[in-house]
């Protein structure tokens, strides 16, 4: 039993290297595209995607809301400029307006509506510039099923899938993302002040610890809770993971073939 190890970029690096040049290197697949959102997740996935195959394979993607803040921009087009990728801009506003009721939706039913809307485009645009849409939710969002499912969650591979938000961070700073990156609050930007450590009553650190006891080790919950945590957070994280898991299935399909017919 031990805490969730620090990150050692010198041995993950090399791995994300190979994964990625691997998924990229499949016939009729030559580029890999990224939607930035300002945030450290997809600027991490962007500054891999640059490091592994270089910045004329890839094409970088940001789709601003209305609602989306003015730093969001700032951030998604500097991390462009630093890994020397052009910037494809797409607003989304007109897009969610054209949905009848949309100003009457609640927050989640509009993030989840602008988080499809961003993720049709982005398979759009990989259509046109023969790209895989490279995916940016980390091993801490998919476990709490913090995402939107044909959403942000959609993509061809995840190099950091399987990477906690803790272990994202650290790699930011190897990987060179601007401190004003790696210091603001997490957030989806889905509405005005939206931060996903207020969404989801704890804050990643936290989350990390919990979930690496609980899914790495398979600590039961009682055990967990033994360690020192509190007896709430720990319940109500493991509540999230079950309840969630369904976000990481293929959907179910009634088959037939090789069935028995019990008819007769």
């Amino acid at each position: 039993m031990g805490t969730l190890a620090r990150i050692d970029p010198d041995t993950i690096l090399p791995r994300l290297d190979t994964f990625l040049r691997t998924a990229l290197g499949k016939p009729g697949i030559n580029n890999g595209i990224v939607g930035l959102s300002g945030g450290i997740d997809s600027a991490v996935v962007a500054a891999l995607l640059v490091r592994a195959v270089g910045p004329e394979r890839t094409r970088f993607v940001y789709m601003p809301h209305a609602v989306s803040s003015d730093e969001s921009a700032r951030d998604a087009r500097e991390v462009a400029s630093m890994l020397g990728v052009d910037l494809i801009e797409v607003p989304i506003t007109g897009m969610t307006g054209g949905y009848t009721g949309f100003e009457n939706l609640d927050h989640l039913r509009a993030g989840n509506l602008m988080a499809r809307m961003r993720m049709a485009i982005l398979y759009d645009l990989s259509a046109e510039h023969e790209a895989l849409v490279i995916g940016t939710s980390n091993k801490t969002e998919i476990l709490l099923g913090y995402g939107t499912l044909f959403g942000d969650t959609a993509c061809a591979v995840n190099p950091v899938g399987d990477l906690y938000k803790t272990w994202i961070r650290g790699l930011a700073v190897t990987l060179g993302i601007p401190e004003s990156i790696r210091s603001k609050p997490p957030s989806a930007d889905l509405w005005v002040g939206q931060t996903d450590e207020d969404e989801l009553g704890l804050d990643y650190a936290t989350a990390d610890q919990i979930l690496h006891h609980l899914v790495d080790e398979r600590l039961p919950v009682e055990e967990v809770i033994g360690i020192g945590f509190d007896d709430s957070l720990v319940r109500g994280v493991w509540e999230r993971v079950e309840r969630n898991a369904f976000k990481s299935r293929l959907p179910e399909i009634c088959r037939f073939i090789g069935v028995p017919d019990e008819s007769h």
